[in-house]
């Protein structure tokens, strides 16, 4: 019945196979359980529930992509977008995280109503393609600043804004090991590299007494009352969160798309240059976020990760129900992870690494034409520089189709583009 439902001839896989897939994937992606509680409860959030909150969704979203889907494509609160929640919402903004979460809802909605309809092409075609690798190297700079500053590696300076970190400090050691050792498992190919490096730097911190040691390794999970249904609607439906709103829209749907016809593509699952059931797979995107919003953590979407359980074999939905049980059965663990969610010398060099390979869509965008170059590079370094997301894609959206009707190629921007540079310049000038 399993091998039938999950169309196991055709995809020409077997049951061996998919449980290796999703065990990798898993092994691959399960640094998320401690990294995103620990960006997270930054906000003032409660990290036991958070940490909770991020494990049920992982657990539910994977499970059906899975069921719905039949894609080997594993589901999870994503980073970039917790940062984005964390640094420059909730804390850049002085937003409460109530609020946050509410527009982290809204715009879960927002994708559902888009992918029921054909706006969503619209949209994902009006945007050139260097904008959109713009993007997401931009956010792969500012996850990775935010490592180097939650590290120490990189400090505080009146006179030149930021420098480097004493090099003298314990814990700036332990996360240079940290950043030393997962680099070096990655460069080896070792799958879970991510959180094999995770587990040597807590375990190197407790041994120089930088990490506390957990109180026990299993027990109950806790409570999820903190943070479960406490998002604010009202308060997330002001004119004043019409761009954080969209900046979450945004990166998800570009984001999952990507992964989507990324690990599609490597699974063989892409016939005659289209993805069967990718509605399927933008819906259950779509209805993730909104639950994972309603437990309590940021945006839910697909996990890159999941290419190496295809690697390894993965074809059917089949190895997404191994990773949702492994994701369920992690929440009896909470000791282990709490510690280490809230040691950052720990958790830091995660965001400088997944940094790091998020800025390789640099080499997707054409540097030739200075019409499309320059606003990617406002979109990249602004992001940083101005701690949002958000305001890098409000500049380089803007100065997109400014630049092309000077040059009088007007006529190569989609009037979505148009419309979309009003609505960020009215926001410069009234938000």
């Amino acid at each position: 019945m399993i091998a039938k439902y999950f169309q196991f001839e055709a995809r020409n896989t077997n049951f061996r196979r998919e449980v290796i897939g999703g065990l990798t994937t898993f092994l691959t992606m399960a640094y998320i359980l401690v990294v995103n509680p620990g960006i997270i409860s930054q906000t003032g959030m409660d990290l036991n529930s958070v940490f909770l909150a991020t494990a049920i969704s992982a657990a539910v979203a994977t499970l059906l992509m899975g069921l719905f889907a039949n894609y080997p494509l594993a589901l999870a609160p994503g980073m970039g977008l917790n940062a984005y929640f964390t640094f420059a919402v909730v804390m850049g903004l002085k937003v409460p995280w109530q609020t946050a979460l509410g527009a982290v809802f809204i715009s879960g909605v927002l994708f559902f109503i888009l992918t029921l309809t054909k706006i969503r092409e619209l949209v994902v075609n009006s945007i050139p393609a260097n904008l959109k690798h713009a993007i997401s190297a931009g956010i792969g700079l500012f996850i990775a600043f935010i490592g180097l500053q939650d590290s120490k590696i990189i400090v505080g300076d009146k006179a030149t804004l930021v420098a480097l970190g004493n090099f003298h400090d314990p814990n700036v050691i332990l996360s240079l090991v940290g950043l030393l050792v997962i680099f070096a498992l990655m460069v080896r190919k070792i799958r879970g590299g991510i959180l094999i490096g995770i587990v040597v730097t807590a375990i190197v911190g407790m041994i120089f007494g930088l990490v506390p040691f957990p109180t026990g390794i299993v027990s109950a999970p806790p409570s999820l009352a903190p943070t479960f249904l406490k998002l604010n609607l009202g308060a997330a439906l002001h004119q004043g969160f019409i761009l954080i709103i969209f900046a979450f829209f945004f990166v998800d749907f570009f984001d999952n798309t990507g992964t989507l016809v990324g690990v599609a593509n490597k699974a063989g699952l892409i016939k005659d240059g289209k993805l069967p059931n990718a509605s399927r797979v933008f819906i259950t995107d779509s209805i993730s976020t909104m639950f994972g919003s309603l437990l309590g953590t940021s945006t839910v979407t697909s996990y890159i990760e999941s290419a190496a359980g295809v690697a390894e074999g993965a074809r059917t939905g089949f190895a997404n129900v191994i990773v949702a049980i492994l994701f369920l059965l992690s929440i009896f663990f909470s000791p282990i992870i709490s510690v280490i969610a809230t040691s950052p010398a720990v958790t830091a060099p995660v965001l400088i690494v997944v940094g790091s390979l998020m800025i390789t869509s640099l080499a997707n965008i054409d540097w030739s034409d200075m019409t499309d170059a320059v606003p990617a590079f406002l979109t990249i370094l602004l992001m940083p520089l101005t701690y949002s997301i958000a305001t890098g894609i409000a500049i380089g959206f803007t100065a997109y189709p400014i630049l092309k009707l000077i040059v009088g190629k007007g006529r190569q921007v989609h009037p979505v583009m148009y419309i979309l540079a009003v609505l960020f310049i009215l926001r410069f000038i009234f938000l």
